[in-house]
This record gives C-alpha cells, sequence and structure tokens, in this order.
C-alpha cells in the first residue's frame, strides 16, 4: 500500500519478470542484443538515482526482487508477465521454476502466468492443459514477435492460435496479455502490431485482451481498436517511465487513454525488472496533466487508485481489503457500453 495526502491506494504491479540473462545462459548473440536494449530502455528512461549496474541487470534473484516489488516498491500483488524466448537463451529469459517457486511461498502477493506459443501445435495445446492444471493460470503472456526456427513471429488470427485462444477460454484462462509495444532487439516491429487484437477481441468477447505497452508507438491505433471493443485494456509498462524523462508525451498518452477507453481498463505496471515500482508510484500519484494541455481533463485521485491496482484486482479476483476501496458509485459499470452512452463531445442534431 502507498499512502500519499490521506490517500491509500492498493497497488498491483501487472507486469513484473524474473529473468536470466547472464553469459551462461546465452544462446547465441541475440540473447545479448536482447537485454542489452532492455538496459538501454533502463538507463535512458530512469532516474540517475535508480540506474543499475549492468551486472546486476542480467538476472535479480526471487530475493531482491521481494525487496523490489513488496517492501520498498508498495505493491500489495504483483503478476508474473513471463517471456520463454527459447531462440535466445538456453534455459529461457523468464525464469518457471524459479518464478513458480516465488509464487507458492507468495500466493497472497504474486500471481504467476505462463506463457504459450501456437506454433508447437498439438504438442503445445497439450503442455497449455498441463500448465493451467499445474499453476491455476488465470493469465498468460503472448510474445507475438517471437522467434521459432524459420518463422520471426506469428499473429493472433492465425488457425493455430485461435484454436489457443480456444483452449484458454474452455481453461478458464481469462487474461490474455499481449506484447505489442516498442520493438526490442533483434525483433521484427511489424510482428507487434496492434491490428490482430481488434480481430480477437471481437471474436473472444469472455477473454479480456491487456494490450501490454498500451500499443506504442501505435498509441492511436489502440485507442480506435479498443474504443470499440469492451474486452481490450490498456497496460501501462514502458509508458509509465516516461512520466520522468517526458512527462508531457506520458500526460498524452494517458489523456488519450482516459479519453478513449476510460479509467477502468488502464493497469499501471513498472515492467520489473526495466525499472522498479517505488519511483513510479510515487511519481504517478504526484503527477497532474499540465494545464495549457486543456483538451485532456485533470486526473482525479479515483482515477489514480483505479489504474494502479483496482483495475486489476478485478481482473484477477483479488481480494482487496475493504478500506482500500472505492465508494461504490465511483465503481466501473458491468458489461458493454451501450451506443447511446457514448461520449461524444459536440454533436450536432
Amino acid at each position: 500500500m502507498y499512502s500519499k495526502d490521506a490517500e491509500n491506494y492498493y497497488v498491483v504491479d501487472a507486469h513484473i519478470a524474473l529473468w536470466d540473462a547472464r553469459p551462461e545462459n546465452l544462446r547465441n548473440i541475440h540473447g545479448k542484443q536482447f537485454i542489452d536494449c532492455f538496459y538501454d530502455y533502463h538507463r535512458n528512461l530512469s532516474p540517475e538515482s535508480e540506474t543499475w549496474p549492468y551486472e546486476e541487470y542480467l538476472y535479480q534473484g526471487g530475493e531482491r526482487l521481494m525487496r523490489d516489488i513488496f517492501e520498498l516498491g508498495y505493491a500489495d500483488h504483483a503478476i508474473f508477465q513471463p517471456a520463454l524466448l527459447g531462440e535466445f537463451y538456453n534455459n529461457g529469459f523468464g525464469q518457471t521454476e524459479e518464478a513458480w517457486a516465488l509464487t507458492q511461498q507468495h500466493p497472497d502477493k504474486l500471481t504467476y502466468n505462463h506463457c504459450f506459443d501456437p506454433r508447437f501445435g498439438e504438442t503445445g495445446l497439450e503442455q497449455l492443459r498441463e500448465d493451467a492444471a499445474r499453476f491455476g493460470l488465470k493469465g498468460v503472456k503472448l510474445y507475438t514477435a517471437e522467434w521459432q526456427g524459420e518463422s520471426r513471429g506469428y499473429k493472433l488470427t492465425d488457425p493455430w492460435a485461435y484454436k489457443y485462444l480456444e483452449a484458454a477460454q474452455e481453461l478458464g484462462i481469462k487474461n490474455i496479455h499481449v506484447h505489442k509495444g516498442p520493438t526490442i532487439r533483434p525483433l521484427d516491429r511489424d510482428a507487434f502490431d496492434v491490428a490482430d487484437i481488434d480481430h480477437v477481441a471481437t471474436d473472444f468477447t469472455d477473454l479480456n485482451f491487456i494490450v501490454e505497452h498500451c500499443g506504442l508507438p501505435r498509441l492511436e491505433d489502440f485507442c480506435w481498436i479498443a474504443t470499440q471493443e469492451p474486452n481490450v485494456y490498456a497496460g501501462l509498462a514502458v509508458a509509465m517511465p516516461f512520466i520522468h524523462t517526458r512527462p508531457r508525451y506520458f500526460a498524452q498518452i494517458i489523456g488519450e487513454l482516459l479519453y478513449w477507453i476510460g479509467e477502468d481498463r488502464i493497469l499501471f505496471s513498472s515492467d520489473y525488472a526495466l525499472w522498479t515500482p517505488k519511483w513510479l508510484v510515487e511519481a504517478f500519484v504526484d503527477f497532474q496533466i499540465p494545464q495549457d494541455m486543456s483538451e485532456y481533463a485533470p486526473l482525479t485521485t479515483a482515477q489514480k487508485k483505479k489504474v494502479l491496482g483496482l483495475n486489476a484486482a478485478r481482473l484477477y479476483d483479488l481480494d482487496v481489503p475493504t478500506e482500500l476501496r472505492l465508494p461504490e458509485a465511483d465503481e466501473p459499470e458491468t458489461g458493454p457500453r451501450e451506443p447511446a452512452a457514448a461520449d461524444l463531445a459536440g454533436t450536432a442534431s
């Protein structure tokens, strides 16, 4: 919990990872390119006081993660969103067994989401069923630009991807987190395009599609899709640190998201260990849209509480203490929007 000016905030860090990019886990040069790109994001977008030495950045371990996220970082709960990247790392990038063991030790604090890749066909489908039973999955994290053999990505609209989404639906895996954001060397930018979200969100209305990184740098494309699809959410991973280096750009991002999709479908994420949640939570609670950006409404405390944790808590059925909930009048409406309720300013008869 974070407290400021007599307000208490329930915090869910909805996108964290426990990775291993140490030299002994590198399968080829692409593994080093990947982590080096991460590190460039980290040191270029972080306050100097929050920048880690490169060697520490390669691997954090569970003890440091618990300290950074919970003891120092104000989080009440956090959700693992792992990436496989088996073409780049001998034992994968996200450390499944270590992260799962940590989740079992701290089930009140951690949720483990796993990943799938539809290019594994029937074998992967069976693995998904086993993983759902073993981990009690409520969500998965998909990397549509991940390499596999000669393939350098897939689309959610591919036939096999549909079979996996159908299986997820049957298994009760409701939260589909999809990396649709900035490219990471050596992955291909176009494989992260947001267009396929539009198609699957329409066809799988029982699933929630959390678009990680809110489509950046395709924010406008994302907003036009998400405003029409009530089961599409915006994850703020990677967007958050711009609050430090480019506050007006961050104001544009959060302002556009609030205008198009509203306060109930935006999720805070530190993207640990790219960044740590402590300074991001502090900065967001203090943040306000500049007055001269008058096309955007000021951020309210209730909106900040929803973004920082209450929205993710709703998706993952987390038990928020009564004193940290919003008054009933501020709770989100359920179900799809009615056309008559569309927020269309300046319409003329």
